[in-house]
């Protein structure tokens, strides 16, 4: 069997709904932390399990009988490197065969705040000797798209990333490649993907996309790193993922979200989605 943590979340879902298409839904666990929410789940035929992160002696019933396990990393920034072990310890218990995690983008040498847990969840993961494969994960381009009515309505892009790029994917092309990998008929333990879009575009470009769909004026405003942590804070963000966020657009400034190694797209077998259809999509303007 199959299991995915965070089955009930954006990305868990697209995992569980691309393994259907290539395995019957006996074989797929999704492991949720509370299953009345999961009920779209149960209702495809996957096994629903309580996994709570934060609740250590559920995690081992929950992996019962698991061959490969998919560790979506936790959203609780701050608090993921030891919900993250609690998981590792438990696949290990359990004999799980092969493990799979979501990193980020050249984990071991990002100098992001947003990197230190994932750095963590790694040596974790190489301590415990379980088998694994590191699914480094770039930006979702969602993180830009899903804001881009308040874009259009401000007229205004803020961010702190300068002329920096970003080689985004839909988070559709993360599950995706997360698919490929579980289902790969050749040994995958050992292996360390570096996950990103196959082009790259900059916040100033992303803001000209806008106003060319649209024909609305829009532009890309960059201010300090404090004062776009200041911004966020006043989204109602608190103030220390805010700061998380800025950093992330400050290393981004320097190259830290850049890849064009095109990893991703030979992993899935074609090219990763344009940004710029996943704007248009957003927008629902036909691509």
């Amino acid at each position: 069997m199959i299991a995915i943590t965070g089955a009930s979340g954006q990305l868990g879902q697209f995992v569980v709904q691309g393994l259907l298409k290539h395995t019957a839904a006996a074989n797929i666990v999704a492991l949720v932390r509370n299953v009345t929410k999961a009920t779209a789940l149960s209702e495809l035929g996957v096994t629903v399990r309580q996994a709570d992160y934060n609740q250590p002696d559920t995690l081992a019933t929950a992996l019962h009988g698991v061959e490969k396990l998919l560790l979506i990393s936790s959203s609780e920034v701050g608090q993921r490197v030891p919900q993250h072990q609690a998981v590792i310890h438990a696949a290990k218990q359990q004999g799980v065969a092969l493990l799979a995690y979501t990193s980020v983008l050249h984990a071991d040498s990002n100098p992001m705040l947003l990197a230190a847990e994932h750095k963590a969840t790694e040596q974790a993961i190489h301590d415990a000797g379980i088998p694994a494969v590191i699914l480094r994960n770039g930006w979702y381009t969602e993180n830009y798209t899903q804001s881009v009515a308040d874009h259009i309505a401000s007229g205004i892009v803020m961010g702190c990333a300068g002329d920096g790029k970003f080689y985004t994917a839909s988070r559709q092309d993360y599950a995706d490649a997360a698919v490929a990998v579980l289902l790969a008929t050749e040994p995958q333990a050992g292996k360390v993907y570096e996950l990103a879009g196959d082009t790259g575009f900059t916040l100033s470009e992303y803001a000209a996309e806008i106003s060319r769909l649209t024909g609305k004026g829009v532009h890309y405003h960059n201010v300090t790193p404090a004062e776009y942590a200041s911004f966020l804070c006043e989204l109602g963000l608190p103030g220390a993922f805010a700061a998380v966020l800025a950093d992330s657009e400050a290393q981004a400034a320097i190259g830290a979200l850049a890849d064009s190694s095109k990893t991703l797209s030979r992993l899935l077998g074609r090219a990763t989605t344009p940004w710029q259809h996943s704007l248009q999509a957003r927008l629902k303007i036909p691509v």
